[in-house]
């Protein structure tokens, strides 16, 4: 009996912990090691000669190609820190506290950071 109350317990205590999540699920981005990450796993930057809050991106053309943006599906809508800017071409891009969001073509793989700082223009997005 002890055993059967103990995994009811176990049970109890797992279920309890996935509502302990601050972050709707479905938000854009996740976080690991206080950096923004992509649904890919790749590392997120913010842009220097974006104006927060413009709702636009100065990210495009060649500069687009190098820092593709971190695209939002057209029904995506706001959620918490999360807007939605709307680029050149027309397409949805996320941004995070007013900033869109971007991946840096030279990253390689997931833990890359190596976008951070260049040009004095680009860092790593950060919650």
């Amino acid at each position: 009996m002890k055993l059967l109350s103990a995994s009811i317990l176990a049970a109890a205590l797992l279920a309890g912990c996935g509502s302990m999540s601050t972050a709707p699920a479905d938000t854009p981005t996740k976080t690991v090691d206080n950096v923004l990450i992509g649904p890919n796993g790749m590392t997120l930057y913010t842009f220097a000669r974006d104006t927060e809050g413009s709702g636009k991106s100065a990210c495009n053309g060649q500069c687009a190609a190098n820092w593709p943006p971190l695209l939002a599906a057209d029904n995506a809508k706001p959620m918490g820190g999360y807007t939605i800017v709307t680029r050149d071409d027309g397409k949805k891009q996320w941004a995070y506290k007013g900033s869109p969001l971007y991946y840096w073509a030279k990253d390689a793989k997931a833990g890359d950071r190596t976008g951070d700082g260049v040009a004095g223009a680009w860092k790593i997005a950060r919650p």
